[in-house]
C-alpha cells in the first residue's frame, strides 16, 4: 500500500494531465433526489495539479467533453470561445494569438517580433515566429487559457498570457479505443470529411502506449473568378501595354486544405517513484488557394493570377520525466520541434499598384524587350525549436512550499523568400536564383535561458502570499542577405560586406546580434473566505526580448515589458450549482514593439513607447435543473496609447514621442496620437452556451446552442493606414447541435454559423497600404457548415 502511494505521489502531475475535465458541460447530478452540482475542474496552470477554483489566476478551461460538444477541431474553433483571447489568421497554420489587448498589429512576419502569447503542447512550447502550431484537436484532455503575464513560470513569449493544449496520456488502467467519422458540407456546396481514432494499450502493469491519428479534408468556399489586369508602360503607346488573365488559375472553391497527423506516447513506470513519458507527434497541412476574398469582386470571391498554396509539416519529439527525491517532486520536460513551411503567393498587386502610382513598368527580358512585370513569391521557412526545463517542487500540502527550476530554449529559423518575375533579364536577377528580382535568405537564431521560482506561504489557513521571479538572458541574431542583384538598386548585392551567404545567397549584407538580461517578478495575495470562495490581488510582469531589424540601417528593437495589476475572484454558490469567476485588471505596456511593412515591403520593428490596458473578464456556469446547464463568459478591454507614436526612434532604439505637427522632422505630426485605441482586440467579446441532456427511450440525447459575439476592431495602429484598410465590423455567430448516445455508439448533427454571418478575422493589403491599400482583402470565418458525426468507443 505504501509503495502505491509513492507512485501516485510521483505521478501526480501526470494524473492531472490524464483527467478529462469539463468546465461548462453537463451538470453532475446524483440519483435518488440528491442535489445537482457542477463538476470539479482540475488544471495544471501553476505546474501543479489543482482545482481551478483554488488557483489565484484568471483561467478559462475547456475540457475534452466541452471541446467535443462545441465541435472544436482547430485553433480558430477554440479561440473564439475564449473572451480574453483575440487573433488574426491567414488560414490554417498562420494564426497570431493575443490576450488582454496586448496587440500592436503587424506580427507574424519571419523577421518580426517574437509572439506575446506563449502556446504550449503539454509541457513544451510550440510557438514559432509565423504563429503557433495549428494542432488538430482530438483526444485532447483540455485547453487552458491563462490571462495576464505568466513570465515567472512560462517565460519570454508569455508576456500577455499562455495557451496550453493538454493531450490525453497513456494509462495502465486498461484498454480503451475510439473512432469518429464525420462528413460536412459548407455553404450548401463543397464537402469535407474527418476521420479520427485512438487506442490506449497497457503492455504490462507498468507500461502503456497511446496511439492517435487523424485525417481531415476541409471544403473550399472562396471562388477565384476570371479576371484581367493591364499594365501600362507609362507612355502614350498602347502597344506597350501588357494584359494578363487568370484563366489557368480561376476556379470555384479555390481554397481548401488537407490535414493528416498522428501522435504516439509511451508511459513507463520505473520502480516506485519515477514515470517516464516519451512522445512523438507530427502533422502535415496542405493548403490550396488562400483564405481571403476581395469585397470589390464579390462576397467570398477574388481574382488572383498566379497559383497559391502552402505545405506546412512539423514533427515534435518530447519527453517528460517525473519522480521523487526525498520529499521533493522532480520534473524534466524537453522537446525538439522541426517545422518546414513552403509557400507560393500571388504578389501581382504590388506590381500593379506600383505601376499605377506613376512609375510604369520597365522590367526587361534577355532580348531587351519588356517582360510581364507581375510578381509572385515562393517561400521556404525552416524552423527548429529545442527546449529543456527541469524543476523541483516541495510538497504542496505544507504551509510553506516552493517550485523552481532552470530553462533553456533555442529557436532557429532559416528564411528563403524569392520575389519572382518570369522571364526577366539575367543581368538583373539575383545570382543563383533564376527569375528572382528580390531575395531574402537569412538565418535567425533566438536563444533564451532562465532561472525561475515561486514560493508560497500560508500566513493563516485563509491568507496566502506568493512571491516569484524569473531571471532571463536572451541572445538573438540575424544573418544573411536581402535585396536585389547588382543589376538593380542600391541595396542587396551592392550592400554586401562578405562573400558567401546563408542558404545559397550570393553574399552577406546583414550580420547583427543583440543580447539582453533582466528579470520579471510576481506577487499574489490570496484570501479564502471559505471552501467555495476566494479573492486575490496580483502584481506581475511579462516580457518579450528585443531583436534585429533586417533593414541594416535601422537600430535593433528593445525588449518590451508588460506590468499587470489585477484583482480576481473564484466563487461557487447554491451548493455548487452556480460558479462565478472573474478579474479586473490594469496593464502598462512599456516600449512595446510595433511591426510595420516599410519601404520595398521590408518589415520594420520599432518601439512605440507606452500603452495602458484596462479590462474586466468573467465567466459563469449555472446548473439550472437536472441536465440543463447554461454557461457564459465575457471580456471588456480598453487598450489605448498613453504617448504619441511618432514612427521614429533614437539611434539606441528609444521611441520618440514628441512630434508636433508641422515640425521639420514630423510635418504630419504623430502617426498615432496619445489615446489611440490599440488594434486587433475588440472592446467586448462574449459567448453563451445552453445545453440540455435528457433521456429519449433507450438513448441519452442532448440539444445545445451557442452564441459568440464581439464588437469591431482596427487592424493597424496608425491613423492613415486605418483610413485606407478600414475597420473590422463586429459580429454575432450562432452554432447549434443535437445528438444521441446508446451504449458505445454516438451520433451528432451540428450546424456551425447557423445564420451564415460573415465575420472578418483579418483585413490586409499585400504590400504597404500607401501602395496597395486600394486592394483590401478580408479573411472571413467559415460560412454555414452542416455536419454529421458518428463515433464508437471500445
Amino acid at each position: 500500500m505504501a509503495s502505491n502511494k509513492k507512485i501516485k505521489r510521483a505521478g501526480v502531475y501526470s494524473a492531472a494531465l490524464l483527467a478529462s475535465t469539463m468546465l461548462t458541460s453537463v451538470a453532475a447530478f446524483a440519483q435518488d433526489g440528491q442535489a445537482i452540482s457542477l463538476e470539479e475542474v482540475v488544471v495544471t496552470a501553476q505546474k501543479r495539479s489543482e482545482n481551478l477554483q483554488d488557483v489565484p489566476v484568471s483561467i478559462q478551461a475547456m475540457g475534452e467533453a466541452k471541446l467535443e460538444q462545441l465541435q472544436v477541431g482547430n485553433f480558430v474553433d477554440y479561440v473564439k470561445y475564449l473572451p480574453s483571447v483575440s487573433f488574426t489568421t491567414a488560414g490554417p497554420g498562420f494564426g497570431q494569438v493575443y490576450m488582454r489587448g496586448v496587440a500592436s498589429g503587424g506580427d507574424g512576419n519571419h523577421s518580426g517580433s517574437l509572439p506575446s502569447v506563449g502556446v504550449y503542447l503539454d509541457e513544451q512550447p510550440i510557438s514559432t515566429i509565423q504563429g503557433a502550431l495549428d494542432i488538430h484537436v482530438y483526444d485532447v484532455a483540455r485547453v487552458e487559457a491563462l490571462a495576464g503575464p505568466q513570465g515567472t513560470l512560462y517565460g519570454a513569449s508569455s508576456q500577455a498570457g499562455t495557451l496550453r493544449i493538454i493531450t490525453n496520456k497513456p494509462s495502465t488502467a486498461g484498454f480503451s479505443a475510439g473512432v469518429d467519422i464525420e462528413g460536412n458540407i459548407v455553404d450548401g456546396d463543397d464537402t469535407g470529411h474527418v476521420e479520427e481514432a485512438f487506442v490506449n494499450i497497457p503492455l504490462s502493469d507498468t507500461i502503456a502506449v497511446r496511439l492517435v491519428g487523424w485525417n481531415e479534408e476541409t471544403a473550399g468556399y472562396i471562388d477565384n473568378v476570371v479576371g484581367t489586369r493591364t499594365y501600362t508602360r507609362g507612355d502614350a503607346d498602347p502597344t506597350n501595354d501588357v494584359t494578363i488573365n487568370n484563366a489557368t488559375t480561376a476556379s470555384d472553391n479555390y481554397n481548401g486544405s488537407s490535414t493528416r497527423g498522428g501522435r504516439a506516447a509511451l508511459r513507463v513506470e520505473l520502480g516506485e517513484n519515477w514515470v517516464v513519458t516519451p512522445s512523438i507527434m507530427g502533422q502535415r497541412t496542405k493548403i490550396s488557394g488562400i483564405y481571403a476574398y476581395d469585397p470589390k469582386v464579390g462576397d467570398l470571391k477574388l481574382s488572383h493570377f498566379y497559383p497559391e498554396a502552402s505545405d506546412d509539416k512539423w514533427v515534435q519529439t518530447a519527453m517528460t520525466i517525473e519522480g521523487q527525491i526525498a520529499n521533493l517532486d522532480v520534473t524534466y520536460a524537453g522537446s525538439y520541434l522541426k517545422r518546414t513551411v513552403d509557400t507560393r503567393q500571388d504578389y501581382s498587386d504590388y506590381s500593379y499598384f506600383y505601376d499605377q502610382v506613376g512609375y510604369g513598368f520597365y522590367w526587361t527580358n534577355d532580348t531587351g524587350g519588356l517582360a510581364n512585370p507581375s510578381q509572385y513569391i515562393t517561400g521556404k521557412d525552416r524552423y527548429t525549436k529545442e527546449s529543456h526545463e527541469i524543476r523541483i517542487a516541495t510538497p504542496d500540502d505544507k504551509r510553506f512550499r516552493m517550485i523552481g527550476g532552470l530553462f533553456y530554449q533555442k529557436q532557429e529559423h532559416g528564411i528563403t523568400q524569392r520575389y519572382k518575375i518570369d522571364g526577366i533579364s539575367y543581368d538583373i536577377e539575383v545570382p543563383g536564383y533564376s527569375d528572382t528580382i528580390w531575395l531574402t535568405a537569412q538565418q535567425r537564431v533566438d536563444r533564451d535561458t532562465a532561472a525561475f521560482g515561486e514560493a508560497y506561504f500560508d500566513i493563516t489557513p485563509k491568507l496566502t502570499v506568493m512571491g516569484g521571479i524569473r531571471f532571463f538572458k536572451s541572445d538573438n541574431s540575424l544573418e544573411g542577405f536581402y535585396g536585389y542583384g547588382t543589376g538593380y538598386g542600391g541595396t542587396g548585392e551592392r550592400a554586401c560586406f562578405r562573400t558567401g551567404g546563408v542558404n545559397g545567397a550570393p553574399c552577406t549584407n546583414l550580420d547583427k546580434r543583440v543580447k539582453e538580461t533582466g528579470n520579471v517578478p510576481k506577487v499574489t495575495v490570496t484570501y479564502k473566505f471559505d471552501d467555495d470562495k476566494l479573492a486575490y490581488v496580483t502584481y506581475s510582469e511579462g516580457f518579450r526580448p528585443g531583436g534585429i531589424n533586417r533593414r541594416s540601417t535601422l537600430p535593433p528593437y528593445q525588449a518590451d515589458y508588460l506590468k499587470n495589476y489585477e484583482f480576481g475572484w473564484k466563487t461557487s454558490w447554491l451548493e455548487n450549482r452556480f460558479r462565478w469567476n472573474g478579474a479586473v485588471f490594469m496593464e502598462d505596456w512599456q516600449n512595446f514593439q510595433f511591426s510595420i511593412v516599410g519601404t520595398n515591403g521590408l518589415t520594420e520593428i520599432k518601439n512605440a513607447n507606452q500603452a495602458r490596458i484596462k479590462g474586466l473578464e468573467s465567466d459563469v456556469t449555472l446548473a439550472v435543473a437536472k441536465g440543463f446547464t447554461i454557461s457564459a463568459a465575457a471580456a471588456y478591454t480598453d487598450a489605448k496609447l498613453t504617448a504619441n507614436y511618432c514612427g521614429k526612434a533614437t539611434n539606441t532604439g528609444t521611441p520618440i514621442t514628441v512630434c508636433p505637427k508641422d515640425s521639420i522632422d514630423f510635418p504630419d505630426g504623430p502617426q498615432a496620437p496619445d489615446g489611440t485605441a490599440l488594434p486587433v482586440t475588440p472592446k467586448f467579446k462574449a459567448n453563451v452556451t445552453a445545453r440540455y441532456d435528457f433521456n429519449f427511450g433507450d438513448y441519452d440525447a442532448y440539444l445545445q446552442a451557442s452564441a459568440v459575439h464581439q464588437t469591431g476592431s482596427w487592424t493597424d495602429l496608425r491613423i492613415d493606414e486605418r483610413g485606407i484598410i478600414g475597420r473590422q465590423s463586429g459580429y454575432t455567430l450562432l452554432d447549434a447541435s443535437a445528438g444521441v448516445v446508446r451504449a458505445d455508439w454516438s451520433m451528432t448533427l451540428y450546424v456551425k454559423n447557423l445564420t451564415d454571418k460573415r465575420a472578418s478575422l483579418g483585413r490586409y493589403a499585400e504590400c504597404p497600404e500607401s501602395v496597395c491599400g486600394a486592394q483590401t482583402y478580408i479573411t472571413p470565418n467559415q460560412p454555414r457548415t452542416v455536419g454529421l458525426k458518428i463515433g464508437r468507443k471500445f
